[in-house]
């Protein structure tokens, strides 16, 4: 997609921003019985734009938000080789534009930004279900390390 342009995210992006996050909620509902039914928000979308140790970015097509995501700086366990990382997030791309390489260009913008920052490791989570954005993410270098297990008492 030869018109799409990326930028940092501003305070004036953030009623699309908002969008964008009740989409992710709304696709990820499902995925996970325990997320309630409303009155759901994942980030401080404000506050990751105005952090230091945070890039929101968005791409742009023809002057349209069609893209986000976030890159923050989080701190390792000391187990770990690294000291800190990357964890990207808010990754969402409007229904219309999918399927046309934003996400492996998203996330190079995103990844970028973390190397600019001197750090080299990076992660993020998605749903064991959510086959589409795994194989994405696998497809962008990336490899499944754990899977997080629930059991729900109260259906007993």
């Amino acid at each position: 997609m030869q018109n799409l342009h990326f930028r940092v995210a501003n305070k004036t992006d953030l009623p699309t921003l908002l969008a964008f996050e009740q989409g992710i909620v709304s696709a990820e509902r499902p995925m996970n019985p325990t997320i309630k039914a409303e009155g759901v928000s994942y980030y401080d979308i404000a506050a990751l734009i105005e952090r230091p140790d945070a890039e929101v970015i968005v791409g742009t097509v023809d002057g349209e938000i069609v893209t986000s995501g976030y890159a923050l700086i989080k701190t390792m366990s000391p187990v770990f080789k690294f000291d800190k990382y990357v964890h990207l997030g808010f990754m969402y791309t409007k229904p219309a534009y999918r399927g046309k390489g934003i996400n492996p260009r998203l996330i190079e913008q995103l990844t970028n930004w973390a190397k600019q920052q001197g750090v080299l490791e990076i992660r993020l989570e998605v749903y064991s279900k959510n086959a589409p954005a795994i194989r994405a993410y696998e497809k962008a270098g990336f490899d499944q390390l754990m899977v997080e297990m629930r059991l729900n008492l109260s259906e007993e």
